[in-house]
């Protein structure tokens, strides 16, 4: 079976020209046709039928979605999302916040695929360099979880490390496969740093990885979305494989 994964940086739907405009994110998220897509600077707040935006997006979409908040925003909150076409078992979510820096957290949305349990984590770091240290010591543990968190992993989000450290060395680490997954995405209109990035375990055969470059996309948020094209073996094959 393959997967196609993605990750998506909305910017609460507002693109280059400031203008609000879900159904432009929606449809860059249908030229990419994700089976699962984490999204990052998602609002949902109350008054009017867009203001819930994971929810409108898997509406037009057609797939389902778990919502993560990590703060108040307005008149409803602000965070993390997943939208999904495969079933989904369970969520969770961690508190990445620093101190009285903005709070950051990674959500975490467990699926079905083939007969395996996936673990899809969205995440979205901060912008001081000390603050992400932080934040990847928190995440390394809720991403290795409990003993009983079986199953590949993926992870995926807006790192905001602007140049290579500690949390580029750290994950190549702990994602060990070998395929090139950081390019340019940040700023959209011509991109200069390697926020975005999706890791994803050895189990999980990586066939693609690329920025998604549409002329619609350069102008729908100020972050250019990152996907992946992963085969997921059933079980039965990946303990024959080790």
């Amino acid at each position: 079976m393959h997967l196609v994964v993605a990750s998506y940086n909305i910017h609460r739907g507002v693109g280059r020209d400031r203008r609000l405009d879900l159904d432009r994110i929606a449809n860059v998220i249908a030229e990419m046709s994700p089976d699962v897509i984490g999204l990052q600077e998602v609002t949902r707040e109350v008054g009017s039928p867009h203001a819930d935006q994971a929810a409108y997006l898997a509406a037009r979409l057609g797939m389902d979605f778990a919502m993560g908040v990590t703060r108040s925003h307005g008149r409803g909150m602000f965070g993390n999302a997943v939208l999904t076409r495969l079933p989904v078992l369970g969520s969770a979510q961690c508190d990445l916040s620093h101190k009285k820096r903005e709070p950051r957290s990674c959500l975490r949305v467990d699926l079905t695929a083939n007969g395996r349990t996936l673990h899809i984590f969205t995440c979205h770091l901060g912008l001081a360099m000390q603050e992400r240290r932080e934040q990847l010591d928190l995440l390394a543990d809720f991403i290795r979880g409990p003993s009983s968190l079986e199953g590949p992993r993926v992870l995926m989000g807006d790192f905001n490390e602007w140049h290579n450290g500690r949390i580029t060395h750290e994950l190549r680490q702990e994602f060990s496969f070998p395929m090139r997954r950081m390019h340019r995405t940040h700023p959209a209109g011509f991109p200069l740093f390697r926020l975005d990035r999706i890791y994803w375990d050895t189990e999980l055969e990586g066939e693609t990885f690329h920025v998604h470059r549409s002329r619609l996309a350069r102008m729908a948020s100020d972050h250019l979305p990152v996907l992946a094209r992963l085969r997921v073996r059933p079980t039965q094959a990946s303990e024959q494989t080790g």
